[in-house]
């Protein structure tokens, strides 16, 4: 235990790779409609406290891992890996939000994303059936491959090599359009675990900048009564999009502004991360890390948010253990800066965390009274959802939850713009009748 008898960051750590190790994940089969699939690797890697690291050549278990001693020691640091793409996002790697929608323009709302990509056909060829689970099926074989090359392409580490072990796979993810109207592809993330503690080298693609975020720095601002607060916590924030780039068509100009002044913009909840400043230094490769060893140097910030937020609070959900959720007020709630849009008795924090992250706030008040008008459905599916969790269900993977509260979110907020839109424009038309009688 830690200060104050909190628990470390290994240790939940340890906790949430053993329940993803023993979870059977929840595989969404692709419609005959769109069979695109794409996949992603959340690495993980801990950090010894100090050189020289440990000299040991054989590769511990999972089991053995966490009581190894520079694994356990209180400077230990656990590191997750991220990738900044610049410029446009390669296609076929999915969107922050989990569309092709346009990303936000404003640099320290470039999202950090984990490396990964659609699946191809090679893929389903020559995998690395060393690194998977006997138990895995086709699909998940097929998308675990897709992780691995994608991982290597953009970063040049080989999940492959014996340094590495996969440790499972979470819940399968629906990418969709804005408001939800057309499924494009189902996302799997994969997570894999460094079980050495030498830094491997590294080869990133152009465009592309590595980030090892130490694991803290996420953990804090959710788990705020689990962990020591340090100075590498992170903290929430929030990314504002404009809804227009997300409704009107890419190149209708003019129906973007109407858009713009008749809805406003939306925000997404974020996790502000300190990164260190690429021009303080001369060393070509830059990481959160360096942080740890200056003090002094200038920092700025990025911001973790969409869907690579969504898949980190799946990681982080697995931190609280099972017997917590029963509780109702576990011991480690996971807390995010604001529910989303729906109205009271929606225990997001406690139930699906994740969902807060694509779950947006609009600017005009109207537009969120009038989601929460139309969002009955989808608030009985909260509740079921958080009923089957108390009744022991989390991991019924038969149910949908997530998928179904989605489709319900959307269905609300396309309802409650057509009804924002129709009242916009029937005040406009009254004004300019009474304008018009005015000047008469």
């Amino acid at each position: 235990m830690d200060q104050g008898g909190r628990t470390s960051v290994v240790q939940l750590l340890s906790r949430a790779l053993l329940s993803i190790r023993t979870t059977p994940p929840r595989i969404i089969a692709s419609p005959a409609t769109q069979p695109r699939r794409a996949a992603v690797a959340i690495v993980i890697r801990v950090v010894p406290s100090a050189s020289p690291f440990p000299n040991d050549t054989s590769i511990p278990t999972l089991d053995q891992f966490f009581d190894l001693a520079w694994v356990n020691h209180p400077s230990a640091r656990p590191e997750i890996l991220f990738v900044r793409r610049s410029g446009l996002t390669p296609d076929g790697v999915p969107g922050p939000t989990g569309d092709s929608g346009p990303k936000a323009k404003n640099n320290e709302e470039v999202h950090l994303a984990f490396p990964g990509g659609r699946t191809e056909d090679g893929d389903e060829g020559g995998l690395y059936t060393g690194m998977c689970r006997r138990d895995l099926n086709k699909t998940r074989l097929f998308t675990q491959r897709t992780a691995m090359r994608q991982t290597w392409e953009e970063t040049g580490l080989d999940l492959a090599e014996r340094d590495f072990i996969c440790i499972g796979q979470l819940d399968d993810r629906e990418i969709t359009t804005s408001l939800g109207k057309r499924l494009l592809m189902i996302l799997s993330p994969f997570v894999f675990l460094q079980l050495t503690p030498n830094t491997l080298p590294t080869d990133p693609a152009e465009g592309t900048t590595i980030h090892w975020i130490p694991l803290e720095s996420l953990v804090s601002p959710v788990l705020p009564r689990a962990v020591p607060r340090t100075a590498l916590a992170g903290r929430w924030s929030s990314v504002t999009v404009d809804a227009a780039s997300r409704l009107a068509p890419r190149h209708a100009a003019s129906l973007k502004v109407l858009v713009r002044l008749l809805l406003g913009s939306m925000q997404f909840p974020a996790i502000l991360i300190y990164l260190p400043d690429p021009d303080s230094r001369a060393q070509p490769e830059k990481t959160y890390t360096d942080t740890v060893s200056s003090q002094t140097m200038r920092t700025y910030d990025l911001k973790l948010w969409g869907l690579s937020l969504g898949m980190t609070l799946d990681l982080l959900a697995k931190m609280v253990s099972d017997t917590e959720f029963g509780t109702g007020y576990p011991s480690a709630t996971l807390r995010l800066p604001f529910h989303p849009v729906g109205g009271e008795g929606m225990r997001i924090d406690a139930v699906a965390p994740s969902l807060a992250s694509v779950f947006p706030r609009f600017s005009y008040p109207d537009v969120n009274f009038w989601i929460w008008v139309f969002g009955k459905r989808y608030r009985e599916v909260i509740r079921s959802w958080e009923s089957s969790m108390r009744e022991g269900g989390a991991n019924d993977k038969r149910l949908n939850w997530a998928g179904t509260a989605l489709s319900n979110f959307y269905a609300a907020v396309r309802k409650a713009l057509l009804v924002v839109l129709v009242l916009r424009a029937i005040g406009v038309l009254f004004g300019l009748a009474v304008l018009g009688w005015w000047i008469i």
